[in-house]
């Protein structure tokens, strides 16, 4: 009989926590206020070309997950700092990716504290976003051109529906589910693949086209799209309640697993004939913990078992010294073998900062899940005191507290 998913897993992750938080205090203290996209040769720069500013929030969702997971003031005054530093730009309407900003570090401050003028913050990022939806076409516009959609903003979508929750504002409901039904209908395909980009007529709103700014090809399957999807559409549902967008991020789901089957780790696009790097280690850290979202909020356990063991194996692959950075001297990074974008030869097969952070991410939600399913098997009664308290500093806190 095999060996259940989970088996060993747990003590990995929890190094890999360990060490993450390590690195993250390195780069804290010793480049204080930047936040660095990518490295080079395995050193953070901020320096080199950004394509656009959509990562700020990454370093500060890293700093509240060790806040939360610790208890200890350091990170917390970190990450209270880290969040302060982007708080202006609730107000920025050059950019598609105010969701990447606020839910890391706004909605988990307030998700910890439950202050409602932290939320406001949420709420306000929620409503710019809101401004850049087209009403022919009913999609949130990319940065790139009004006339375009990126599978992206399907993970930033989320920050208007919290607002919509948050203040009973239809119009924004409206936006926001309209935005993901569009997406669904033109960017995501008939066996679940995604298009990175939708192309439309500004002066009809009709689809035109599909176009890719990182994927190999307009009609081709780039990974970290895929994983923005299954993530996003996850979302989705879990602040709308729509059963729409839970059986599209199903097939989002079953076709990243499908497509990636025991190697675990994507490469840049799957359609790409011999890609010059067989792996792209973010978009697979983006699916684990997207698919962990997916199993706790599957209505079947057959769907919840798939995606619960499907989030492990990737997991146990980037635990592994292939893509960990732990045996890699001088490495400032967490994970290995990230890309950015490989059209401009920005971070290739380098750490990238959201690679790191949904890395983290993942692990953490992996652990609590254990953590739940383990009291859950002893004491039925404890587990469902434990499913109410996530999303608050545990009782005992764990994981590495950096000296003052």
């Amino acid at each position: 009989m095999a060996a259940p998913p989970t088996e060993g897993f747990e003590p990995a992750a929890t190094q890999a926590l360990d060490f993450a938080a390590v690195q993250v205090e390195r780069l804290v203290r010793t480049r204080p206020d930047a936040f660095p996209i990518y490295t080079v040769g395995g050193r953070w720069h901020v320096e080199d070309e950004a394509w656009t500013n959509w990562t700020e929030g990454f370093l500060g969702g890293l700093l509240w997950i060790f806040t939360r997971r610790t208890g200890s003031l350091w990170w917390r005054e970190r990450a209270e700092h880290y969040s302060r530093l982007i708080e202006p730009r609730r107000f920025d309407r050059t950019v598609h990716d105010l969701g990447f900003l606020f839910i890391p570090t706004w909605k988990r401050w307030y998700d910890l504290d439950r202050d409602p003028a932290l939320l406001g913050r949420v709420i306000d990022a929620g409503r710019t976003l809101a401004l850049r939806f087209n009403q022919r076409g009913r999609y949130l516009r990319s940065f790139v051109a009004h006339e375009s959609c990126f599978i992206d903003i399907m993970m930033n979508v989320g920050v208007i529906f919290e607002a919509a929750r948050a203040t009973g504002d239809a119009d924004l409901l409206r936006i926001a589910t309209e935005h993901c039904l569009t997406t669904r209908r033109h960017l995501v395909r008939g066996d679940g693949s995604t298009a990175h980009e939708g192309i439309f007529d500004l002066d009809t709103g009709a689809f035109v086209r599909p176009g890719t700014q990182q994927g190999w090809r307009p009609d081709s399957s780039w990974a970290r799209g895929q994983a923005w999807a299954l993530y996003g559409f996850g979302t989705a549902f879990r602040l709308s309640d729509d059963p729409r967008f839970l059986d599209t991020a199903y097939r989002c789901a079953d076709y990243f697993l499908d497509r990636t089957g025991e190697v675990a780790i994507p490469p840049n696009d799957w359609e790409e004939p011999d890609p010059p790097r067989p792996y792209e280690s973010s978009a697979a850290a983006i699916a684990a913990s997207g698919l962990l979202q997916l199993a706790k909020i599957a209505d079947d356990p057959v769907h919840a078992a798939r995606y619960r063991d499907g989030a492990v194996a990737i997991l146990k692959a980037l635990c592994s010294p292939r893509f960990l950075a732990a045996d890699t001297p001088g490495w400032e990074g967490v994970l290995l073998h990230g890309v950015y974008h490989e059209r401009k030869n920005l971070g290739v097969d380098e750490s990238v900062m959201w690679g790191d952070y949904f890395f983290v991410e993942a692990l953490d939600r992996a652990l609590d899940d254990a953590h739940e399913r383990t009291t859950s098997s002893s004491n039925h009664a404890s587990a469902l005191e434990s499913a109410e308290s996530v999303g608050t500093t545990r009782s005992q806190p764990t994981g590495h507290t950096p000296r003052s």
